[in-house]
């Protein structure tokens, strides 16, 4: 086989298969993860603050088994979004 014959096979070829496969699924992954990058940051430009109307409620002394009720207003007073990260909770202190 001569080198020009050989240098015409070559040319012919182009990129194997695998190799176009990995760089398809490099980009897919790249446009998905700037896709959900930009979903997540959305704060609506500004700085949330939470406010609550009541930071400590005061019952004094309650009788075992007797249930008492109580309402918190909790708002957004800042001009972002708010969003927690972890699922909020109350923390009851005794003898406070």
């Amino acid at each position: 086989m001569s080198k020009k014959t050989r240098r015409q096979k070559r040319k012919g070829k182009g990129l194997p298969k695998p190799l176009i496969a990995v760089g398809i699924g490099g980009l897919l992954l790249i446009l998905v993860v700037v896709f959900f990058a930009l979903q997540r940051n959305d704060t609506g430009g500004g700085t949330p603050k939470l406010v609550v109307d009541q930071e400590k409620i005061d019952y004094g002394y309650v009788k075992y088994g007797v249930n008492k009720t109580f309402t918190i207003k909790v708002t957004n007073s800042g001009d972002g979004t708010l969003r927690f990260k972890e699922k909020p909770y109350i923390e009851v202190l005794e003898g406070c």
